[in-house]
């Protein structure tokens, strides 16, 4: 069971949006995708046969997993994660400084 899933609510740790909140789009190995955060720009052709106009845009780079942390509401911090099996014989994923479940 992974620590860090899609949709999960995480802060960044490490690198120029140190600090910045935001929510898992897409995993890729041991990489993020997070939504609206460490962006870079990319010189694009314009392709009319596509209806792609030209020119420069940002778009989401992936960050390491490394680099992130799950995001604790509660305490406003980041978190660490630990997983337990629950009463229903079901895994689920906690965190550690409360020992609270995450939804």
């Amino acid at each position: 069971m992974q620590k860090i899933k899609l949709n999960d609510e995480i802060i960044i740790i490490a690198g120029k949006d140190k600090g910045s909140i935001g929510i898992v789009t897409k995993m890729v190995d041991s990489k993020v995708l997070v939504e609206g955060l460490n962006l870079a720009k990319k010189h694009v052709k314009p392709n009319p046969n596509k209806g792609v106009t030209g020119g420069i845009t940002e778009i989401e780079m992936p960050l390491a997993i490394s680099n992130v942390a799950i995001y604790n509401s509660r305490t406003k911090k980041a978190d660490r994660v630990g997983i337990r099996i629950s009463k229903n014989s079901i895994k689920e994923r906690f965190f550690k400084s409360n020992d609270k479940s995450i939804v």
